[in-house]
């Protein structure tokens, strides 16, 4: 019986120190995995993946190889693991007043790629204390006193700039304004902005755009601003308008017309409104009567009263403010005076 109590003990023992060893080797593995994973994370960060190649591409000619790789605050051997791509593309943007875009990827594992694009001047813009040339994503270039290359960059009034400092951002005191200016951006982004001479957003309520041939858009608020360009771009496009001066106005938020400008009496012009998809759904014809130049000078109705073609009436007491006037009737001077003598 003694003997068969000292096996099962031995037996016991063996059981314990099994699963002791087998939670030791856990504890073991688990240290050694997370000795590789550091040892591996810190070559990673200090001995593998550093930079030993630097690529500049685009549109750099403003600037030489070393003062992009200087304006990026990037060096040869830096760790690409360590670099932060957004706050060296913004160094760039911030040190080099004429980049436009910048762009920093890595090329793993050792090469880093810089792509910048330079500005292109587009807009002059107009504030109380000169003229801000800016840039066709809207970076400020310049502060001058002067307006730049007027034949071929617009000229906009009225947009109140909260900042003026070269290199920055430009920011309208007026969010309406701004709003209105930043789909002025995108939509030259994709097309040409010299046809067009000025634009004033004094009133962002009543924006108004000046083409070079002679044209007036009356835009009407900073809503869909890239809309109502594209239709106002459509109508002069139209074979019944190219040619003329006149008003491109818009009509409610969906379509615009235009209206020629009459310089004589009787002429007529063709009145072209487009749908919301910028074709013309009508032609019209509208009459512009120009009145006479009126002889200014005293007429005698016949009752020892005088008159104007103004409408004034000399009541004879020397001041002819003392005296009734046509607009206040409806009328127009001599040619009525028999209802004046009744007043």
């Amino acid at each position: 019986m003694n003997d068969v109590e000292k096996t099962n003990i031995e037996r016991q023992n063996s059981g314990k120190r099994m699963r002791r060893r087998k939670r030791m080797m856990s504890v073991y593995t688990v240290v050694v995995v997370l000795l590789v994973i550091t040892v591996g994370i810190t070559m990673c960060f200090t001995f593998l993946f550093n930079i030993d190649e630097i690529v500049i591409s685009g549109e750099s000619e403003t600037y030489t190889y070393m003062e992009i790789v200087e304006a990026s605050g990037i060096h040869a051997g830096d760790n690409m693991l360590r670099l932060d791509n957004k706050k060296a593309q913004q160094r760039i943007l911030d040190n080099l007043l004429y980049v436009e875009t910048a762009t920093v990827d890595k090329d793993f594992p050792s090469t880093l790629r810089i792509t910048v694009t330079r500005c292109i001047p587009a807009y002059n813009v107009q504030y109380d204390k000169g003229v801000l040339l800016v840039s066709r994503k809207g970076k400020i270039l310049a502060d001058n006193d002067f307006y730049t290359d007027t034949d071929n960059l617009p000229i906009i009034y009225g947009f109140e700039p909260a900042d003026t400092e070269p290199g920055k951002a430009i920011q309208s005191k007026n969010e309406n304004k701004y709003d209105a200016f930043t789909q002025l951006i995108r939509r030259f982004d994709r097309d040409d902005n010299t046809e067009i001479q000025s634009i004033d957003i004094s009133n962002e309520y009543a924006i108004t755009v000046n083409y070079r041939n002679g044209l007036i858009f009356k835009m009407g608020n900073w809503n869909d601003v890239e809309y109502k360009l594209d239709l106002a771009q459509t109508v002069m496009n139209d074979e019944s308008v190219q040619g003329k001066k006149g008003y491109l106005t818009m009509i409610g938020s969906k379509q615009c017309s235009f209206r020629s400008s009459g310089e004589w009496a009787d002429e007529t012009a063709a009145t072209i409104v487009t749908d919301e998809n910028g074709l013309p759904v009508t032609s019209t014809t509208t009459t512009t009567t120009v009145a006479p130049v009126p002889d200014y000078g005293w007429q005698d109705d016949g009752g020892g009263n005088d008159w104007n073609d103004e409408g004034a009436y000399d009541d004879g007491q020397g001041d002819v403010d003392n005296g009734w006037y046509g607009d206040d009737f409806g009328y127009d001077g001599y040619e009525n005076g028999e209802i004046y003598n009744d007043q």
